[in-house]
Parts: C-alpha cells; sequence; structure tokens
C-alpha cells in the first residue's frame, strides 16, 4: 500500500521504519484516540450510516497477521492466508515459537511473504503478464514488488521471461531493503535503482536497431501517503495525525502519478495507491490527473477483478479542513494567505459534466472494519492516448533533457531541487555502485565454463555480467535480454543498486578440475535448463544426508548417486519425484554441490536448507534454551534422531542475523507491507 511521507524523513523516522511495528517499547503509553481525526472523517461521511463506531473500534484493534504464499497463482486461490493473531502474538507467545520461527526462516528463503493483506491488492488489479515492462515508482520495502516478480515467472519452465520490473526508491538506505526483498526470488528481471520518482529519468533502449524511449506496460505508483489507514500498526499514526500531513503531501504525490502515466505506454495501466482514506491525497490526485490528461487517461471499472473483496466506491464531493479546524469547501472559500499550503487541485473538479466524466466511483476504498484489514485506495488508469503535453515523443537525446517533462517543469518551479542534476554532480555524490561489466562471447572465463558444464547452444551467454572492469571476477550473474538492453543504453542516467541473479561463484579448488567457477545456487533455476553435464540424480534419502550434514562421506549417498558423484567435482544434485511414490515430494529439487576427494557439500543457504528439509518430513526448529536447531524425521524417536545428526551443521550459526534481519522485515513493513 502508500508510503508515509519521506519528506519527514530527516528530522523523524517515518512511522513504516519502527522495528516493531508500534508494538514496542515506547508505543506502551500512546492512547489510540485523536478528536481531531473522529472530526474530520465524521463530517467528510465516508464511512456508511451507522457505521462509524465499528469503524473507530477496527482502527483501535491490532491487525491480524498475514502471510503470502510465493506462488505464481493470482491470489486469493489459497495462496495468501490471515490468521487471527497480531504479529506481536505470534512473535512472542511460546506457544507460537515453531510457527514463528517457521515463518522468520521461509520469509528469508523467499517462500512466504508477511505482507499485510490490503497491500496485495494494486498488483493484482495490474493485470500482468509475462512480457509486460513493469515499472514500481515507489517501492520499498518490496513486498508488492516480489508479487510483480511472481507474476513475470508464471511459467517455471520459462528461465527468461519478456518482462521486466524496474523497483525505484528514493531512499538509498531503504533501496537495499528492497533490494533483500527483491534477491529472495532469484530473478534476472528485476532491476533496483535509486531516484526521485517525481522526476525518475526517461531510459531509451535499442528497438530494431534505432534508439526508442522505454514506455512501460504496467506502473505501480504506490506513493507515499500520510498513512492513517494503517493506525492499526502503526500507533504512532494516533498522536501524530493532523490535516496538515495530506496537505504538503498532495502536491508531490501528484507530481508523481503525472510522472507515472508520462512513461505508461498507451493502451498500458498505472494502479495508484494510499494507505491512507483522505480524499485529498486519494481522489484529488486522480482527479487532477484525469483533467490535467484531457481524455488521455481513463479510470477502469475494477469491480469484478477481485470477486468477495468488500470496498467503498471513490467519492466525488469533500471538502478541506486545516489543522486548527477551519473548513472550506471549495477553492474560492480559500483566503490569498493560504494559498501556498492550499491548491485548487486539492478540492473536486466544479464542472458536474466532467466530474460525472471522470467516473471517480470506480476508485476504490478498503475500510477496516469490513474485512479486518487496514484502511487503504486504490485506482486503476489506462491509457488511451499520449498525455496532451507529449503528443509528439520527444527525439531521445545524449544529455538528459532540460525540463523533460511537467512532473520535472513542476518539481523545479515549486521545490528547486528535482531537476535532472548535472553530470558532475552524479559521478561525485549519486554513482557508487560498482560498474555493471558484460562479458564479450570470447572472454577466457566464460570459454572454460562453457565446456565445463556442456552449456547448450542455446544458452544467452551475452546476458553474464560481472560487478568489476579489473582484477579477477568473483560472481558472475545473469539479466534477461530485455534488463541487459536497459543497462547497455541508460548506464550515465540512472543510478542502479542491484539487478540480476548470481549464477557463478569463484572456487578456488576448481582450477584443478578444470574450471575455476561453481554454481550458485541462487541462480541454479535459470541455469539448469542449459546445463547438459555434471548432473546427479539423488533421491530423498541422499538429500536428506546433504542438507543435514556438513561434508558428509561420499559412502553416505546411496549407491546410485555415490556411483555418479565419483566421476564429478562441481555437480547439480537433482530430485525428480516419482509417480508411483506419492509420499515424497512431487516436486523436482536442484541443489548446487561439490565433491572433494571422499567427501560431498551442498551450497545450499541455511534458510533454503531448512525448506527442503520440511518438504521431506524433517522438522527443523531451535529448542526452548535456544542452544541450537533440531532436526528429526516425523515419526521417528528422539534418540534415533539425534544420532543420526552427530554429524550436523552448526544451525544455530548466523541466528542473530536471521532473526534481527526478520525483525527489519517485520518492522519496516510499517505502513507498506
Amino acid at each position: 500500500m502508500g508510503k508515509r511521507s519521506r519528506q519527514r524523513q530527516k528530522n523523524q523516522p517515518a512511522g513504516r521504519d519502527d522495528r516493531d511495528s508500534g508494538w514496542g517499547a515506547g508505543y506502551a503509553d500512546i492512547v489510540k484516540e485523536n478528536k481531531l481525526f473522529e472530526h474530520y472523517y465524521k463530517e467528510l461521511g465516508l464511512v456508511p450510516d451507522g457505521e462509524f463506531e465499528q469503524f473507530m473500534e477496527a482502527m483501535r484493534e491490532p491487525l491480524p497477521a498475514t502471510i503470502r504464499i510465493t506462488g505464481y497463482k493470482r491470489y486469493p486461490d489459497e495462496q495468501a492466508w490471515h490468521t487471527n493473531m497480531s504479529r506481536k502474538i505470534i512473535r512472542k507467545s511460546p506457544l507460537l515459537e515453531k510457527f514463528h520461527q517457521f515463518l522468520v526462516s521461509e520469509t528469508e528463503s523467499g517462500n512466504i511473504s508477511r505482507q499485510e493483506a490490503v497491500s496485495m491488492i494494486p498488483p493484482l488489479l495490474m493485470k500482468i503478464e509475462s512480457h509486460h515492462k513493469i515499472l514500481d515508482m515507489c517501492a520499498a520495502p518490496g513486498s508488492k514488488t516480489a508479487q510483480l516478480i511472481e507474476m513475470l515467472h508464471a511459467d517455471m519452465d520459462v528461465p527468461f521471461p519478456e518482462g521486466f520490473v524496474i523497483a525505484n526508491d528514493v531512499d538509498n538506505k531503504r533501496c537495499y531493503l528492497l533490494v533483500h526483498q527483491a534477491k529472495r526470488l532469484n530473478s534476472p528481471c528485476i532491476m533496483v535503482i535509486n531516484h526521485d520518482a517525481s522526476c525518475i529519468p526517461t531510459l531509451k533502449i535499442d528497438a530494431d536497431g534505432q534508439k526508442d524511449i522505454l514506455f512501460y506496460d504496467r506502473i505501480l505508483c504506490d506513493v507515499p501517503c500520510s498513512g492513517d489507514g494503517t493506525m492499526r500498526k502503526n500507533i504512532d499514526v494516533w498522536k501524530k495525525w493532523t490535516t496538515s500531513n495530506s496537505l504538503h503531501l498532495h502536491g508531490l504525490q501528484l507530481r508523481i502519478a503525472v510522472r507515472g502515466v508520462e512513461q505508461l505506454a498507451v493502451g498500458g495501466r498505472m494502479v495508484y495507491s494510499t494507505c491512507s482514506l483522505n480524499p485529498i491525497e486519494d481522489e484529488a490526485v486522480i482527479a487532477a490527473l484525469l483533467e490535467k490528461s484531457e481524455g488521455a487517461l481513463e479510470l477502469a471499472d475494477s469491480s469484478a477483478d477481485l470477486p468477495g473483496l468488500k470496498w467503498m466506491p471513490g467519492v466525488t464531493s469533500w471538502k478541506l479542513m486545516t489543522k486548527d479546524g477551519q473548513w472550506y469547501p471549495d477553492w474560492s472559500h480559500v483566503p490569498s494567505s493560504r494559498h501556498t499550503q492550499i491548491r485548487p487541485t486539492m478540492f473536486p473538479p466544479t464542472d458536474p459534466e466532467k466530474l460525472a466524466s471522470m467516473h471517480l466511483e470506480r476508485c476504490m476504498r478498503i475500510l477496516p472494519h469490513h474485512q479486518n484489514t487496514g484502511g487503504f485506495f486504490v485506482a486503476v488508469l489506462v491509457k488511451k492516448a499520449p498525455m496532451p503535453w507529449n503528443k509528439r515523443y520527444p527525439k531521445v537525446q545524449e544529455e538528459a533533457p532540460k525540463g523533460a517533462s511537467l512532473a520535472q517543469e513542476s518539481a523545479v518551479k515549486q521545490d528547486g531541487v528535482c531537476g535532472p542534476p548535472a553530470s558532475k554532480k552524479m559521478k561525485l555524490f549519486g554513482y557508487k555502485e560498482d560498474p555493471f561489466v558484460f562479458l564479450t562471447e570470447d572472454d577466457p572465463v566464460f570459454t572454460t565454463i562453457q565446456s565445463f558444464y556442456d552449456l547448450s547452444p542455446n544458452f544467452p551467454k551475452q546476458n553474464v555480467l560481472t560487478r568489476t572492469h579489473e582484477g579477477k571476477k568473483r560472481h558472475l550473474y545473469m539479466v534477461s535480454k530485455e534488463l541487459r538492453n536497459v543497462l547497455l543504453n541508460n548506464s550515465e542516467r540512472m543510478k542502479v543498486i542491484n539487478t540480476g541473479v548470481k549464477v557463478w561463484s569463484r572456487n578456488s579448488d576448481g582450477e584443478e578440475f578444470g574450471c575455476a567457477f561453481r554454481l550458485a545456487q541462487e541462480g541454479i533455476y535459470t541455469l539448469q535448463p542449459y546445463i547438459r553435464s555434471r548432473i546427479i540424480r539423488v533421491s530423498v534419502e541422499d538429500i536428506k544426508v546433504l542438507l543435514t550434514q556438513e561434508n558428509p562421506f561420499l559412502s553416505k549417498l546411496e549407491d546410485d548417486a555415490h556411483a555418479q558423484a565419483k566421476k564429478i567435482s562441481t555437480i547439480v544434485l537433482k530430485y525428480i519425484p516419482k509417480p508411483d511414490s506419492p509420499a515424497d515430494p512431487q516436486c523436482s529439487i536442484q541443489l548446487c554441490g561439490w565433491r572433494g576427494k571422499t567427501s560431498i557439500r551442498a551450497f545450499v543457504p541455511r534458510n533454503e536448507r531448512f525448506h527442503y528439509l520440511r518438504m521431506l518430513g524433517v522438522e527443523v526448529f531451535r529448542d526452548k534454551q535456544g542452544l541450537g536447531h533440531k532436526q528429526r524425521d516425523e515419526g521417528k524417536g528422539e534418540e534415533e534422531g539425534a544420532a543420526e545428526n552427530e554429524a550436523e551443521l552448526d544451525l544455530e550459526n548466523g541466528d542473530e542475523n536471521g532473526s534481527s534481519q526478520a525483525k527489519a522485515n517485520s518492522g519496516n513493513q510499517g505502513t507498506s507491507s
């Protein structure tokens, strides 16, 4: 859902960054009451008659914890679940210790996302297909970005979908949280960039041998907002809420939305969303955007897209209140002394015909008491024609054009800070990330990789890149063909934080076997379709051994796998389900490994190990004293399980990092799950 305002970030932390999501130390004394809030929303009449007390009661109740399973089907389809417990209860209750550990572990391995229910709505309304070019304008912390990536990979048999997601955020530090979220999904089709969304640069691409502007098929415009729909989990909003917040944010929200539709392809869809219930941040922004578009934009009717979802239609009339309680029904009543704070676009259009043609009732407002959720607003816009100020597409210029867009011009005039930065300033302050360097087809590093792994002829070697110009290459990454196009054509105008999926890592021991690079688990599902050698078929019992022991002897493997492993060094350990063994996992499992002289090792991250072991019926949990993780086959006695795990990997190692990261994940969901 929408983001709390980043304009306050220099003076105070935004509510979504509260590490305990409003339930930790320092929050116990906050009274869930704000008379100005109640007076304002009673007067606006957004809540149906007779329901206001229910609305307020729901706002005071803790938000139930919800999770979304990382799958390639659309919600609900049993891919999203909610509990009747708050995140605090799940985190603190001894009875739920195993469940909480499960959530932390599976979140870290990318198999679930702990995401608020209403936050799942915008991606579902975008109607994403695998070939779509997608921009997420204000993406951190990244739960919706993860949804977008999943939708691109709806067909798991296609390792490189034609589409991609470019995820942007203005806050450099939060971009790294976004990277962490996106990396869990191991996609070659995601790029994280760091720009002010209201003047995000126009990118160019090669199209049929010519330079062309990149227009996006889908845009998520999930803007910074006052966040009054998040009071259930961000308790500090109760005491900080005032109508001034919306007045300060309206202009920024409109500039971001304008910049979004400028970059949207004709025929494309942009979803605008906030976690605010305030019409100044919601319908007022949409109405102003529609008015500026002069018919180029249309509000889509999404009433049938999410059957079962309860929502209130957008309103067509509202008024404005200042923090001192002064009401203004329209712009004509605003005194000139207030004109810098209050703008005409904050009010409904005065022309009845124009207002009716906008169909603001197609906007959707979700109220907390209707489905035990947070508060939320969403609108779906379809672009029918170029924006009136861009009737003729601009020519691609080598330098960033001055005043390249209406949004940029507006930002420069009003704030004086948002124009395209000078190239010198870019080099000094902006682009500190390592460069992205694509390997040439005759690179000696790649030559040995090609023969060692017997890569198929259709392997897209031109999409392999590294992050260094000089010295030994430590890691190799892959991006899709379309993201390669974007990277090669925009290195001077775009601050890229991260992209691609790691597919190979340097292994000094490998040189004696003929290749210095071993496979990386992160990229195995991307690479495996192209690898034609060094694959070992393993059984369920083999995988249990490989994932519960650090360096088991080769003799621990079953005879078939043992015989195969003796012949190969770097390997893909592949489990293929058998139709006649319904009790075993019915999906393939692929692990990266390395064989030493007498032992074998699987290079699988800790939480991913836990995931596969759970699939195989091995219970993985930390004991009550926190002295270590236990692994025990279901149905086996504790002594038998302990005896089997004498050589068990030290699974407690790194727990502190895992726990703090999990806390960061849950805390940073703040107003944007």
